[in-house]
């Protein structure tokens, strides 16, 4: 007589929760560049949410009288072109340029989240037509869409990144589609739909857990090619408004003054921008390639 295997059981037979991985914790799994990369965003997620504290002046006021002013005491990183102190701006730009690119993975992680459960666990017809909407979507750039939907709505932060994070939506709904499409295939699954238990419960006590490593592995990808787009935008004109202190508006405001001999503003802004995409890529990329290492 066949007995039901519960789902602890199964999990821990062969489902994804009973895999032993290895590394050792967090910090060896990162390894030692990946441990690097987490203390440089750390720091730079310090420095914007302690902004206010940090910041010597106000990082919207400047005097003219004070434009263009060298590295001194007063102003450890010089003035713009509108003699407003660049480390204040800096810092402050960090708090705008993490938050957009945060709540851009935040909002694309969910809707691609969610896609990407409904569309396994109906299947079918559900799973077609999900399937072609994001084909539709993937038919045009991240950029591009995100120029279209901000014309149609206007410019500004929150259109910015509403408008990316609409763009990254097919790109996780397609990664973690994959994958949670082979966890749907696993015995634990299949005993827990014998237990009675109903989609939405089997997906959000089951399937979710298991498929968080690769959520959580494209949230810290998503992230640097997010504060890029965002940047881009800002750029164009078409994110962050003036004065208001953001990495990608202050290098698009610093190309009069770096033909005029001063590049501070955007050399400052844009390396800022690099290594912050840097420390995130490594992270994503590191526990990414840990994760798939570990997999039996």
């Amino acid at each position: 007589m066949k007995t039901a295997v519960s789902a602890p059981a199964a999990r821990r037979s062969g489902g994804p929760a009973g895999r032993r991985r290895p590394g050792g914790g967090l910090s060896g799994r990162l390894g030692p560049l990946g441990v690097t990369a987490v203390a440089v965003a750390a720091l730079l997620v310090l420095a914007a949410l302690l902004a206010p504290v940090l910041a010597p002046y106000d990082p919207d006021i400047g005097s003219i009288v004070q434009r263009y002013l060298p590295p001194g005491p007063e102003h450890l990183l010089g003035t713009d072109q509108s003699g407003r102190d660049l480390l204040s701006r800096l810092l402050y730009g960090a708090r705008t340029s993490l938050l957009g690119a945060a709540a851009v993975v935040v909002i694309a992680g969910v809707g691609g989240t969610l896609l990407a459960l409904v569309a396994t666990w109906f299947g079918g017809r559900v799973d077609a037509f999900v399937g072609r909407v994001l084909d539709l979507l993937f038919a045009f750039p991240n950029l591009l869409l995100a120029i279209i939907v901000v014309a149609v709505f206007g410019t500004g932060m929150a259109q910015a990144t509403v408008a990316l994070a609409m763009a990254y939506v097919p790109y996780t709904a397609r990664v973690l589609r994959s994958v949670a499409l082979r966890e749907r295939r696993l015995p634990y699954v299949q005993a827990a739909e014998l237990q009675g238990l109903s989609g939405v419960t089997v997906s959000g006590r089951h399937l979710l857990p298991n498929i968080a490593p690769q959520i959580l592995t494209g949230a810290a990808i998503n992230f640097g090619y997010a504060m890029i787009d965002l940047a881009a935008l800002s750029f164009l004109g078409l994110g962050v408004q003036a004065p208001t202190a953001d990495w990608g508006l202050m290098v698009s405001q610093g190309q009069d003054s770096l033909l005029q001999g001063y590049p501070q503003q955007s050399l400052l802004a844009g390396t800022c921008i690099v290594v912050a995409v840097a420390a995130f890529s490594v992270i994503g990329e590191r526990l990414g390639g840990r994760a798939a290492g570990g997999r039996a």
